[in-house]
């Protein structure tokens, strides 16, 4: 493969891909036979191709690398000379300011999509409630599951039709670009738009799915819209914003807004920090940790402000705010032997079923697959039959079981009056409850909440925590995939507290510790087992439940689940991210990079630019190659032999040509002349798919012979490594420092100046396994 044929993950926006190839790409799905539990879903492209394209939300999209590295150019080096202190404070004081409005607008928009979602449920649930107190049954169906359909309907047809980009949780995409793959839906207003009322239908219809995960791809998007350097189109171009025109600054809010989006979701700021660190971004330092913390408590503030504004009554059906918040209380005071034997069991079945869960899930995706291509109509339909299936579950299964009688004891409403609580009536005579339906017909944060209750053993049946177990387990894996905003942590939530208060009841004659505090762990297990993260788990769910007692537990079951599922297959995500196509960097080289060495995984002909090039030959390369990046050598009499320059960017050829500052004799005219027609964020980055385009290019023929000094806007210090370092070397030095291109050079010096350019796409197993399949059983 040419290095440019790989050069960025993909150049579709400038690499000539016509929507025709991009449909033929979009189809070329495997085959169910072909395809392995770590194949993406997308068949790799191969052969002299110049984009690439991964799975966004819902639908097939190109994507391309970021620019993380510093372009020191001379453009760029005056630039910062010329920069006065006053400047710089702005420049600092932006940063914090943007980060005080992410979180001022996650915090609102995480609130009010609660609110607007235990309104809507809540009226729904009172609506059913009323008619089967007249015991108008089939009516009280019909209209549950009549309204459960039109809100997945129109949750579907706004992903559908605005923003397929929004469809899922939104974590794999937000995890892919904080890696350096960017794609312009992830993070467009329509997402954004898309995301916040597609999630509260979605979570309102009724579906096993959860705001959590989609309200991180919020943040992002938040961020990113702030983030955008304002907006020439809009007449948004104050000075302050241009300094946010690179892709560095825009990592660091984007990672402050995911963090924001967990904050908001689960009321734990702390663990929305350590969810960004351990979870979603890839490059980490210590002044983004002071941002990301100050975004998380003002979130944290707003959440708290607006609660006890809603607690006066003044918020309609809002409850207890919706944002699930567990007081356990338990005070363990000392646990023993079948206490610790009970959680190591609690850790194994969760690492268990989560590497099942995962399983399935990918097996799900691929078969949803074939809706997908179908078009619109049929990714509504989809949601819709999903919907019809959930409402059957959730009225239906409740008639399976049998009346409980209310405990003699309690201090709560036996049974509840009204739309949420631990003791649904559901049929029942007086002083008895279905306990199923306390489950199955509340919403998925009031049944979280009845699960972890602390002090009400046998509160549920046997029976009834299988049932539950069955039917959560299975919606929430046919449920994940429908064309709607979808998260996995609630599923995950209730499927592992069922089975930790079904362990609960059945040690209860042995154990000490409450069912409620077996519900948490199993809830911690199956966390451990699905996402295998474990220290953002273990805060989030101490910052959930108000209690640090609990904190030795949920650490040992964390350790556990992950280990046993780390034994069968990846976590979630990470299998999202490479089933949906995305190039992904790994923090760790594989094992057989190391018997390779960076020269072996690139190949030519190497196409080079001098430093004063003749247009035409700069116009024939951007034209025929999609690449990004193109090495600069001298020759003489520029330099006393070819040496190499650096390394100039399509983006500033584009910028450079447009200028026209064209010479008809083969002479530099240096920086000066750059300086004087350009102003230096002219050569920013644009916003996501925006930017010079080459058919905007008028350059007649005339032009075309003549020539252009690329030296002012060459990267005089690009990375390079020489041909013979270690590939194991070069791929951790590759993502550590957010490459976009690493220059090849030869061992000795005589040849060429540079042998080739690595970029992302050269370090995948695929590419490399493909040139050398003798490593497929290393």
């Amino acid at each position: 493969m040419d290095h440019r044929e790989s050069d960025e993950v993909v150049e579709s926006s400038v690499g000539g891909v016509a929507p025709g190839d991009m449909e033929s790409n979009a189809s070329s799905f495997f085959d169910d036979e072909e395809m392995g539990i770590s194949d993406p879903l997308l068949r790799w492209q191969t052969g002299n191709t110049t984009s690439q394209i991964a799975v966004v939300g819902a639908n097939v999209c190109p994507i391309e690398s970021l620019d993380y590295e510093v372009v020191e150019n001379d453009i760029y080096k005056e630039d910062w000379r010329s920069r006065k202190k006053h400047q710089i404070f702005q420049y600092v004081l932006l940063k914090w300011t943007f980060a005080l409005l992410i979180g001022l607008a996650t915090g609102l928009v995480g609130f009010f999509s609660n609110l607007a979602v235990e309104n809507i449920a809540g009226f729904k649930w009172l609506l059913t409630s009323n008619l089967m107190l007249k015991h108008r049954y089939h009516e009280a169906f019909a209209l549950f599951a009549g309204c459960n359909a039109s809100l997945a309907a129109a949750a579907s047809a706004l992903c559908a039709y605005l923003a397929p980009a929004a469809a899922g949780s939104g974590i794999p995409e937000v995890k892919a670009y904080l890696n350096g793959i960017d794609a312009h839906p992830i993070l467009a207003p329509s997402t954004l738009f898309v995301k916040i009322f597609g999630c509260i239908f979605g979570v309102s219809a009724g579906f096993v799915l959860g705001k959590e995960g989609p309200m991180v791809h919020t943040g992002a998007c938040i961020a990113s819209l702030l983030g955008q350097g304002g907006s020439r189109k809009y007449q948004l171009t104050w000075t302050w914003l241009r300094y946010f025109k690179n892709d560095r600054d825009r990592r660091d809010l984007i990672t402050c807004g995911a963090a924001a989006g967990v904050a908001a979701a689960f009321r734990a700021p702390l663990g929305g920090v350590l969810f960004a660190y351990e979870e979603a971004a890839s490059w980490w330092r210590s002044a983004l940790l002071w941002r990301t913390f100050f975004t998380t408590a003002v979130v944290a503030v707003v959440l708290r402000t607006f609660i006890y504004f809603c607690r006066s009554g003044n918020c309609g059906l809002f409850g207890k705010g919706g944002l699930i918040m567990f007081d356990l209380s338990s005070n363990i005071s000392a646990y023993g032997t079948p206490d610790l034997i009970a959680v190591v069991l609690l850790g194994i079945i969760g690492g268990v079923l989560g590497s099942l869960y995962n399983f399935l899930i990918d097996k799900t995706l691929r078969k949803y697959r074939i809706i997908n291509e179908r078009g619109v109509p049929f990714k509504i339909l989809h949601a819709v039959a999903i919907s019809l299936l959930t409402s059957c579950c959730s009225y239906g299964l409740p008639w399976l079981v049998k009346c409980t009688p209310c405990p003699p004891d309690i201090l709560d409403q036996c049974p509840t009056i009204g739309r949420s609580g631990n003791y649904k009536n559901f049929l029942c005579p007086p002083n008895h409850y279905n306990d199923l339906a306390s489950l199955f017909l509340n919403t998925n944060d009031d049944a979280i909440r009845n699960l972890f209750s602390g002090g009400t053993n046998n509160e549920f049946n046997i029976s009834t925590l299988i049932i539950f177990f069955a039917g959560v387990y299975c919606l929430g894996i046919v449920t994940y995939g429908i064309a709607v905003p979808s998260g996995l942590f609630i599923p995950v939530i209730l499927a592992g507290a069922s089975y930790g208060r079904l362990v609960g009841t059945l040690l209860g004659p042995i154990s000490k510790l409450d069912e409620g505090l077996f519900a948490l762990l199993g809830a911690a297990s199956f966390l451990g087992g699905t996402m295998r993260m474990t220290v953002s788990v273990c805060v989030i769910l101490l910052e959930l439940t108000n209690d640090l007692m609990i904190l030795p537990f949920v650490m040992l079951v964390l350790l556990i689940s992950k280990t046993v599922g780390d034994c069968f297959n990846k976590g979630v995500y990470d299998q999202m991210v490479k089933m949906k196509g995305f190039p992904f960097m790994e923090a760790h080289a594989e094992p057989y990079m190391r018997n390779l060495k960076a020269g072996d995984v690139v190949s030519g002909p190497l196409i080079t630019l001098a430093g004063v090039e003749k247009v035409g030959n700069i116009v024939h390369a951007l034209k025929w190659t999609g690449h990004n990046g193109f090495p600069v050598v001298n020759e003489p009499p520029f330099s006393e032999a070819r040496e190499l320059c650096g390394l100039a960017l399509k983006s500033h050829l584009l910028v450079l040509l447009k200028g026209k500052g064209f010479t008809k004799e083969r002479v530099s005219t240096g920086a000066a002349d750059v300086l004087r027609r350009f102003d230096p964020f002219d050569f920013a980055k644009a916003g996501s798919g925006k930017g010079v385009k080459l058919e905007e290019l008028d350059i007649d023929d005339a032009e075309m012979e003549m020539y252009v000094d690329l030296l002012p806007i060459v990267n005089r210090s690009p990375y390079t490594v020489k041909e013979t370092m270690s590939l194991a070397k070069a791929a951790v030095l590759f993502r550590e420092l957010g490459l976009r291109h690493l220059c090849v050079v030869p061992k000795s010096p005589g040849g060429s100046p540079v042998v080739g350019i690595l970029t992302r796409h050269d370090f995948m197993p695929d590419h490399i396994l493909g040139r050398f399949p003798h490593f497929k059983n290393h």
